[in-house]
């Protein structure tokens, strides 16, 4: 395990939902300053008042550690406009701007200029080109990928990923300072890739099903069925999202700026369909904005306890297949093994359940391998989508000999 003893400032850029809950995870693993950076001070005063709800809430929880307290960790919480200052004595930065290419290279820019040389730099893109986004930056070998999932506090995932310039070294800190990040959930688990794929694992697999759902959406919209309908074909319980909530939950724009990513590094095939196209044009990109799908009319909290729209999910559309689901997903985690982004399956299966609570689904896909290939070539040829069409890998099932995980999975 690396030695993080020397990291004791780390500064969030973006004070968005998913800035402020990285920021409020900071100060909960111990870090002895915390600063917040957006392009305004309204912004930063929303952020500090979510993360000083949050810390309240651990604190009533008893999450807090021995002798800590809300207001002793807000005291660690510092503000700042000026990204120079902001950086200027950093030991650790995480970038959580807008997923939009040349906003994140601008920011990397910068960074190279003004954070001091020692400083380690990573971006929370959760679909993007780590190498990309980072190489403006004149530093390449210090910088890395570390995606967290919505909610931070909660979600056991954190992906940590190298570009091709990321040093092993400080993909070694990178992954000892995601242990460091509590959870709430249970262990935190920390996937570690040493080659970067567009998506990288939980992405690549959820962004691939995206093709299957936004033609369901498409479908739900020409023949007027409510979007709570779609959300009961996944699950009709009220604690767990479906399909219309969770797009609200993590932003229709990013979801929108998702699939012209992939559009762009994958296939053509993830160009955003007429639905999503107008849902971006409209700027209602759902919790963040109040409205989506729904309509979130208390916003939403770090903890993801206030804010989610009361749905009635007693009848189902009967348009979504979760087999086709689950098959979408093989054929995609087959993908990353040909490609040699990870170099058995047992990660993917790991890293969709913690992201996602998805069980096993190699282990389905060993007796399933044909019959979801068949559904796959049935599905591609029904919505026009060649890209779902099943790999080689799937359709011999040749994945069943390629459990292997070492590395890069470390549980913590």
């Amino acid at each position: 395990m690396a030695d993080i003893s020397n990291i004791k400032n780390v500064v969030i850029v973006g004070a968005g939902l998913m800035g402020s809950s990285i920021a409020h995870v900071a100060l909960l693993a111990g870090f002895e300053k915390v600063i917040i950076n957006d392009i305004d001070m309204e912004s930063l005063n929303k952020s500090e008042n979510l993360i000083k709800e949050a810390l309240k809430t651990c604190e009533s929880m008893g999450k807090l550690s021995e002798g800590d307290s809300a207001s002793i960790l807000m005291g660690r919480l510092v503000k700042e406009i000026d990204l120079a200052k902001a950086v200027a004595d950093a030991d650790f930065v995480i970038e959580a701007v807008p997923e939009v290419m040349e906003i994140k290279q601008e920011i990397f820019k910068k960074l190279g200029e003004c954070s001091p040389p020692h400083a380690l730099l990573a971006t929370n893109t959760s679909i993007m080109s780590i190498t990309k986004i980072t190489e403006p930056s004149g530093r390449s070998e210090r910088a890395f990928g570390m995606h967290f999932c919505a909610p931070v506090i909660k979600n056991r995932l954190i992906e940590v990923i190298k570009g091709k310039k990321t040093s092993d070294n400080t993909l070694d800190i990178g992954v000892t300072i995601a242990q460091k990040f509590p959870c709430l959930e249970g262990n935190r688990y920390i996937a570690r890739l040493e080659k970067e794929s567009p998506g990288f694992i939980l992405n690549r697999c959820l962004g691939a099903t995206g093709l299957y759902l936004g033609w369901i959406l498409e479908q739900a919209r020409e023949r007027g069925i409510p979007w709570e309908q779609i959300d009961a074909d996944i699950s009709d319980s009220e604690e767990s999202m479906g399909l219309c909530e969770a797009y609200d939950f993590v932003g229709l724009d990013v979801a929108y700026h998702g699939a012209k990513a992939l559009e762009e590094s994958l296939s053509p095939d993830f160009a955003p369909g007429q639905n999503m196209i107008e849902i971006f044009k409209s700027g209602d990109f759902g919790a963040k904005t109040g409205k989506g799908f729904y309509e979130w009319s208390e916003g939403l909290d770090i903890m993801c306890i206030k804010g989610r729209p009361k749905l009635n999910k007693q009848k189902k559309a009967g348009l979504l297949d979760l087999n086709v689901m689950m098959a979408i997903m093989l054929n995609e985690g087959c993908k990353l093994l040909e490609e040699g982004i990870v170099p058995g399956y047992k990660i993917i299966d790991d890293t969709l359940y913690a992201g996602m609570e998805i069980p096993g689904l190699f282990i389905a896909g060993k007796s399933n391998y044909e019959q979801w290939s068949k559904l796959l070539e049935e599905l591609a040829e029904k919505i026009g989508k060649n890209y779902l069409k099943p790999c080689n890998l799937m359709k011999s099932g040749g994945f069943v000999k390629m459990r292997k995980s070492k590395p890069p999975s470390l549980t913590v």
